[in-house]
């Protein structure tokens, strides 16, 4: 039953990251391979401010949020004037740099946390508090279960709320048509830092939610890999609509890994023929169904 609720919660987790991409690629047109990246600065503000700073979970998440928004800034930046390969180059450029900070960003004689090993480098941080809210920790996996399952609803109804306003409709118009969009007055540039800045944002609070849960992090979680996970996650499922294709790509980037988990492979073997499989996945929906298995987007 365990294993069952575990599964649950990373599902609950990869469906708020779907949803947030979702924005990105969807919504605003951007493909971008650095938003894992995004992700990782969740996991790390939270680990750092609870476990070395002694912040309450609220207060940690706050700053999750906030700092993967401000870092959204420099993807903003370049969605201020590019589009298609300039914007992938820069985002990829993007996924490096937060990468290579995180993994260099330490000091074997001093403590993590401190200003010269702030992140412990390839060692990551571990023992991170599970989630504690007006003074009841949510310890038990039931409890966390509850919880994450309510903050991924919530988020849908917030997203669906958002795409089908104004804004959100501003924000299809741009990517149908950017120039048409600035003819009609639309502030085209104001809508894609918005939506980047909230699909980061969200993305940093998921990163929030997976410290708290797993009690352990590394560099890994912030990896040009898991970006193009994420990235095929929400191309499987299909863009542009509010929570069905993160919804099938979340289930098919959880499905995938555990079905190897029971075929008795070793490890190593197991981890690239997950990726192996993504990948044909990947090319076979861009050749086949372009707009996903749930989508209302084609993208190309």
């Amino acid at each position: 039953m365990n294993y069952v609720l575990h599964l649950v919660i990373l599902f609950d987790i990869y469906f708020i990251v779907a949803m947030s991409l979702n924005i990105v690629v969807g919504y605003c047109g951007l493909l971008t391979l650095s938003h894992a990246a995004f992700f990782g600065i969740g996991t790390y503000a939270y680990a750092l401010s609870v476990q070395a700073w002694g912040w309450d979970f609220l207060s940690a998440a706050a700053l999750g949020i906030g700092l993967a928004a401000l870092a959204s800034l420099i993807l903003s930046l370049a969605a201020w004037r590019f589009r298609g390969d300039f914007f992938v180059l820069i985002s990829l450029s993007i996924q490096f740099a937060l990468f290579s900070v995180i993994n260099n960003w330490h000091s074997p004689r001093e403590a993590p946390g401190t200003l010269a090993n702030l992140t412990n480098g390839p060692y990551g941080l571990e023992g991170i508090p599970r989630p504690s809210i007006f003074g009841f920790t949510f310890e038990s996996i039931e409890s966390i279960v509850i919880l994450f399952t309510a903050l991924a609803v919530l988020f849908a109804l917030l997203c669906r709320k958002l795409l089908a306003s104004p804004w959100g409709r501003m924000l299809q118009a741009m990517r149908d048509d950017e120039l048409a969009a600035r003819g009609l007055g639309k502030r085209v540039r104001l809508a894609k830092v918005q939506a980047i800045a909230f699909a980061c944002a969200m993305a940093g609070f998921a990163g929030v939610l997976y410290a708290s849960y797993i009690s352990f992090i590394d560099p890994a979680t912030a990896s040009l890999t898991d970006s193009l996970l994420l990235l095929t996650m929400i191309i499987i499922g299909g863009v542009g609509n509010t929570f069905r294709g993160p919804l099938v790509g979340a289930f098919v980037l959880l499905a995938i890994p555990e079905a190897l988990r029971f075929a008795d492979l070793p490890d190593q073997m197991a981890a690239e023929l997950r990726l192996l499989i993504f990948g044909i996945l990947l090319i076979g929906m861009m050749h086949l169904r372009p707009q996903g298995l749930a989508g209302n987007y084609r993208l190309g």
